[in-house]
């Protein structure tokens, strides 16, 4: 990862947070943090994300070996389960709310992030789950602050 294109992407402006690098690195699925999905434990949330494109448990096996970046790559070669469209924001925010509940650093980085607003700002071209240029949903951004938002109430910080 290029520190000019961190430093480009990455801003902590007021109540934002722009881009998840550097001391917020943990909450992008590139992150750390082992999680378990569909009783697997995947290394990462992007290797679990992937891996439940397929309904084909030998494929999803295949997954628990990738780092986040071949695991990715890999997802995109996956014949997708044919109500992929429908359910993929369910998924990741079941991948998002299993590592945070079961890793305390990570829980903790995002209780930290108090109401600012999160979002996954990138260069890669991602405007579905991030926000690209000043465009995109930023889907991940917004999962992230939903399962934020259910912590605060029954979490000290």
């Amino acid at each position: 990862m290029s520190e000019e294109l961190v430093k480009a992407t990455y801003k902590v402006i007021g109540d934002f947070i722009h881009g998840f690098f550097k001391e917020h690195r943990n909450l992008s699925n590139f992150g750390d943090g082992k999680v378990e999905y569909e009783g697997l434990v995947y290394p990462s949330r992007e290797a679990a994300y992937q891996a439940a494109k397929s309904l084909d448990p030998e494929v999803r096996k295949q997954f628990l070996e990738y780092t986040p970046a071949k695991a990715k790559e890999k997802g995109r070669e996956v014949q997708l389960r044919e109500d992929w469209e429908e359910i993929k924001d369910e998924v990741m925010y079941q991948v998002v709310k299993n590592c945070v509940d079961n890793n305390d650093d990570i829980r903790q980085l995002l209780l930290s992030t108090g109401d600012k607003y999160l979002e996954e700002t990138n260069w890669w071209g991602d405007k579905y789950w991030g926000v690209y240029h000043g465009v995109g949903r930023n889907m991940l951004g917004h999962i992230l602050m939903a399962i934020r938002d259910k912590f605060k109430g029954s979490v000290t910080i």
